[in-house]
């Protein structure tokens, strides 16, 4: 037997008479977890080995289990055991905000629990922990923008305007402009500030490692309601935005289940084809990084509508052969 399945069946357990005020006879455990009742009395001694808060009473000759309501009451934030332990798995998850207050703060948060459980738990949770392991992903270094995020932070919380310096990628160049910051939002490994922008007239999206300065006013602004920032977000395929369209790709049999398995966008429609193909259909606000996704995937897939969107990525895969058509590497 896997050390991850019996890890997988104790937590399974604890959250089920975590959840139960009359709890949990061992047949039932048995079936919920669809193995046989020694394997479930086996785990239920484990966990008490390792210091979990479990006791048993005998109800017509058979065993009910129960998390001590103490145990209950013993943490002193208004969250249960589980969610904690959930919070301190989630540890590796959050390695990209190191150097940040939210890391910072996070790390604090967890030292509390650590030290709310007893030892015996606290191994038991590293060895879980030690399970799953979570991949890196590619993210930016924001301990140099530590200040930046905490200035803007603050300026969300109080409503108050900002007058930033911001480098444009695509342009190359400095622009200076006064905002009214809606939200931070971390997408994809970056920082971003959600902002009304007064020299734009309208709600921009603003990587935070390209603020060069930033210098708070003596103005304040009154946020918009909240649907209209998560609308602003959700609508987007990334963060760029753009006019709205509906987009419609069919993906080739190959790569279809790919596609199915996974949410990709709020309002995505998935209707598989006769021939094993995916249609692959959503309204999505702008074409840039969707035309991205479209093309990792290659030959694989091909955009029926919009012909606009059609015509960019046929130009890009004209220019990419070119590019590798008896060319010199070095670019002579």
């Amino acid at each position: 037997m896997a050390r991850g399945d019996q890890l997988s069946r104790q937590w399974t357990i604890i959250q089920n008479l975590q959840s139960s005020r009359t709890g949990k006879l061992v047949s039932e455990l048995a079936a919920t977890l669809g193995c046989h009742r020694r394997t479930v009395y086996r785990d239920l001694e484990a966990l008490q080995s390792a210091g979990f808060p479990l006791y048993s009473d005998q109800e017509d000759g058979r065993s009910r289990w129960y998390l001590i309501e103490s145990a209950r009451q013993a943490i002193p934030i208004p969250f249960s055991m589980t969610e904690l332990m959930a919070l301190y798995f989630s540890r590796d998850w959050l390695r990209m905000l190191e150097n940040t207050v939210f890391h910072e703060s996070l790390e604090s948060l967890f030292q509390k629990v650590q030290a709310t459980l007893p030892p015996e738990t606290n191994r038991y949770l590293e060895t879980f922990r030690r399970t799953v392991k979570v991949g890196a992903q590619p993210h930016k270094q924001y301990g140099a923008f530590r200040e930046t995020l905490d200035r803007i932070n603050q300026a969300i919380i109080q409503q108050t305007v900002l007058r930033m310096a911001y480098y444009t990628m695509s342009r190359k160049r400095l622009s200076r402009r006064n905002i009214a910051p809606y939200r931070l939002w971390f997408f994809d490994g970056t920082f971003y500030l959600i902002a009304y922008c007064y020299l734009r007239k309208g709600v921009r999206v603003f990587a935070v490692d390209r603020i060069r300065s930033l210098e708070v006013l003596n103005e304040t602004f009154r946020l918009p309601d909240e649907t209209v920032v998560d609308g602003f977000m959700e609508t987007s395929f990334g963060v760029f935005r753009g006019e709205n369209v509906h987009v419609k790709i069919r993906f080739a049999p190959k790569v279809a289940g790919y596609i199915a398995e996974k949410t990709w966008h709020a309002t995505q429609k998935l209707t598989p084809q006769k021939n094993g193909a995916l249609l692959f259909e959503a309204d999505v606000a702008g074409t840039e990084e969707i035309k991205h996704w479209i093309m990792q995937w290659g030959a694989h897939a091909e955009v029926l509508s919009p012909d606009t969107l059609r015509r960019e990525i046929q130009s890009e895969a004209t220019a990419m052969v070119n590019r590798y058509r008896d060319g010199d590497p070095a670019g002579n």
